[in-house]
């Protein structure tokens, strides 16, 4: 079982893609990681030995921000944004999309489930 940075990789997959799994790490990154350490790309996690695992393990922990360290970043950088009010903070705090998205018609996945407001009555005399 190959465990770094706290994360289970899958032993099915190729190295490449089982490093993904872990927060921090794309494709691009976990390409480079596995060149730097010398591990081949197509050998899959289950076939890493020792030496190899160590070396991705190294590296990872050396050079790279990942998982709890890279969350609280992100989460420290948010509250950062939200406390000074600038415009993108704003938008954080009252749960719209940032980057210049029209609300009008979609936005869904940001600002929630629909809230349907009810017409007013027109009262009788």
């Amino acid at each position: 079982m190959a465990r770094i940075a706290g994360i289970d990789l899958p032993k099915d997959k190729r190295g490449v893609i089982g490093l993904t799994y872990i927060y921090g790490i794309g494709p691009t990154t976990s390409h480079k990681i596995l060149t730097e350490s010398g591990v081949s790309l197509d050998t899959k996690v289950s076939e890493w030995n020792d030496d190899e695992l160590s070396a991705i393990r190294n590296y990872i922990t050396t050079t790279l921000k990942v998982e709890g360290s890279l969350r609280s970043e992100v989460q420290l950088n948010i509250k950062r944004l939200m406390d000074i009010g600038c415009y993108r903070g704003i938008r954080h705090r009252s749960g719209l999309p940032l980057r210049g998205q029209r609300t009008k018609n979609n936005s869904r996945t940001r600002k929630g489930k629909r809230k349907t407001i009810a017409n007013k009555k027109i009262a009788t005399k």
